[in-house]
């Protein structure tokens, strides 16, 4: 009768050769086969955990300098606005600054022609 391949825990694995042969969680040379529904052992765990919180870390930093700038360019635009300049139309020029300038003939010209067609 057909032995039936064992599926052992992880950290459950034994050195016996006999036991691993024709494993499917095993490869043909003995060692466990990465399996995706398993978490891995602990130490992979912890350089998983230590990588990941390098990530997160990282992602935190950024935003809390992203948080810095938006404070600071907050503080220009009401310098500006202290000194008289609209900034709802500093805001409008910044944006099309950042666009090609075909981009932005091609709109006005639509908008013209919208504005003619009711009359404005």
């Amino acid at each position: 009768m057909a032995r039936k391949p064992q599926v052992a825990e992880v950290g459950d694995y034994e050195d016996d050769e006999d036991d691993l042969v024709g494993n499917p969680a095993h490869t043909s040379d003995g060692k466990p086969r990465p399996n995706e529904d398993d978490a891995g052992d602990l130490t992979s765990y912890r350089v998983a955990s230590g990588e990941l919180r390098q990530f997160i870390e990282r992602v935190e930093l950024l935003q809390a300098e992203k948080k810095d700038l938006a404070e600071q360019e907050k503080e220009v635009f009401a310098e500006a606005k202290g000194r008289g300049y609209d900034t709802k139309v500093m805001r409008k020029v910044i944006a099309l600054r950042k666009r090609d300038s075909d981009d932005i003939a091609e709109e006005d010209a639509i908008l013209e022609m919208y504005k003619e067609a009711l009359g404005m």
